[in-house]
């Protein structure tokens, strides 16, 4: 029998004993009379009695419909409560695990509003920054794994991920605090004679000015290649090199007393749009929906506290 039957006829049930009545039970149900007629019908034959008996008083639940109705009430607030009921996520009690993929550069610009937010909002929550190359941070994504990317991501493109703008940032030199060098803006003359430090860390930000350079076929003098950009404030300040970085560690670094000095680059660089990605899998989690806005509301063009100019 319940290979065949019908689960919306419990509906049925309920409303013709709740109703008395199959005109008002079709009504309650938005059913035509005859619609709730030829249900009952079903219902009869299903389980071979009538259920449900004319009486003066109306449409009287025999005692196998009263115990058929109790059930059918049952089932009905179990399916509204546990499938089709929107999961929901509270912040205030969720023991909860936020990963966020980002490099170096991001967690310097995002996870101290992050983490200042959800110590707030989210107290019993555990902030866990990965770094990962593309193939393995598209995967944990999908997986649920990572529950966001924040930062420059140029890979996550495809019609698996959502992406969502937050800010835009640019590129700075950086110069010896006390360097011959003067002014607030370097000339082509002046970047082109001076010794380069590069930064190649995992971010992918600094693409963006080496894949510039070479679409204008401009050829600096590398002295130096490294993948950090925590030491570069002691390099810079010990040497008559230049290098040139996003403008939030630039600035980060000149604000924390390192002997350095900022200055704009000769050449109109393309910016650094600054993005969160998630994976389709994830759009309508509540969790993620909840991580999403408290990011998109944190990171915007007039929140932005490495503002340029500066």
């Amino acid at each position: 029998m319940m290979k065949d039957f019908d689960l919306n006829l419990l509906r049925v049930v309920v409303a013709l004993y709740d109703a008395g009545s199959v005109g008002r039970a079709a009504q309650a149900l938005g059913m035509s009379q005859p619609a709730m007629s030829a249900a009952l019908a079903r219902l009869r034959k299903a389980f071979g009695e009538p259920l449900f008996v004319r009486t003066a008083r109306g449409m009287s639940p025999t005692a196998r419909a009263h115990a058929l109705a109790a059930g059918a009430r049952e089932v009905l607030a179990r399916i509204a409560d546990d499938v089709l009921s929107e999961a929901s996520f509270d912040p205030a009690s969720a023991s909860a695990t936020f990963t966020i993929a980002m490099s170096d550069v991001g967690e310097m610009v995002f996870l101290p509003k992050i983490l200042e937010s959800l110590q707030r909002e989210a107290p019993h929550a555990v902030v866990r920054s990965v770094s990962l190359p593309p193939a393995r941070l598209e995967q944990a994504l999908e997986s649920g794994e990572a529950d966001l990317a924040v930062g420059y991501f140029p890979d996550l493109k495809s019609s698996a991920f959502f992406q969502q703008r937050l800010f835009t940032h640019r590129f700075v030199c950086l110069l010896r605090a006390d360097h011959p060098i003067r002014g607030r803006r370097l000339t082509l003359e002046q970047f082109l004679s001076l010794g380069h430090a590069v930064v190649r860390a995992e971010g992918r930000s600094q693409e963006i000015f080496e894949k510039y350079l070479e679409r204008k076929k401009i050829a600096r003098r590398i002295v130096l290649l490294t993948p950090h950009f925590m030491s570069i404030p002691t390099i810079i300040g010990k040497t008559d090199l230049v290098v040139t970085l996003p403008h939030a560690i630039g600035l980060f670094f000149s604000q924390a007393g390192a002997n350095i000095k900022v200055m704009e680059p000769p050449l109109p660089i393309p910016r650094i749009e600054l993005r969160q990605h998630w994976h389709r899998n994830a759009h309508h989690d509540p969790k993620n929906k909840w991580l999403r806005r408290l990011v998109a509301g944190l990171f915007t063009d007039a929140s932005d506290e490495w503002p340029y100019p500066f």
